[in-house]
């Protein structure tokens, strides 16, 4: 299966830099096709500009300035996301991949006003990720990240597909060994994906 794995953290030394790897490896392990997007690596610029705003419905000229991202979307058959989770959301640069890839005509299209899942290449999907704050400040904010993979990025891709939402909460007060934990259970869901 061709997977592409989404990941957005800035320092390779951190912690969701080593989920990172152990995605990655897990994966290929596993005999996937694993296509790695390390944003920061690649230098993808999350602005959606005014320009690329205007034309956010005018397919295909809404692609043109990410067609490389557009088209390593559609060749993907699952999706992992790998990113922690700041001030109850996603890092600004996969924020603003999202914004800027996900676009009309690529994750959904309209019809009739309504949108419609476009994204049926997607079979399954999954989202690796820590959050500083414990489970029941999460829950008390919403717990916007989990929503969106759970419900959002859920209904873009093709119906019925599992969907997994790995998360280490508490980031801040874990041991090495509540971390290494995380490691292996995430090492296990993805030779499993």
């Amino acid at each position: 299966m061709r997977v592409l794995v989404l990941f957005a953290h800035p320092l390779s030394d951190s912690f969701s830099a080593a989920l990172h790897r152990t995605v990655v490896e897990a994966l290929t392990r596993a005999g996937h096709e694993v296509d790695d997007c390390d944003l920061y690596a690649e230098k993808f610029d999350p602005v959606l500009s005014a320009e690329e705003r205007a034309h956010y419905h005018d397919e295909p000229e809404n692609r043109a300035p990410v067609e490389g991202y557009v088209q390593r979307l559609l060749a993907a058959e699952a999706l992992v996301f790998v990113h922690p989770v700041w001030n109850y959301g996603f890092p600004a640069i996969l924020k603003g991949f999202i914004d800027r890839v996900f676009l009309p005509g690529v994750s959904f299209r309209m019809e009739n006003g309504k949108a419609v899942p476009n994204l049926q290449n997607i079979r399954k999907l999954a989202a690796v990720t820590t959050y500083g704050g414990d489970r029941w400040r999460t829950l008390l904010m919403g717990d916007p990240p989990r929503r969106i993979m759970m419900r959002s990025m859920r209904v873009r891709i093709k119906p019925f597909s599992p969907v997994r939402y790995l998360a280490l909460h508490d980031m801040n007060r874990a041991d090495e060994a509540r971390r290494e934990r995380f490691l292996q259970r995430v090492k296990r869901e993805m030779e499993r994906f």
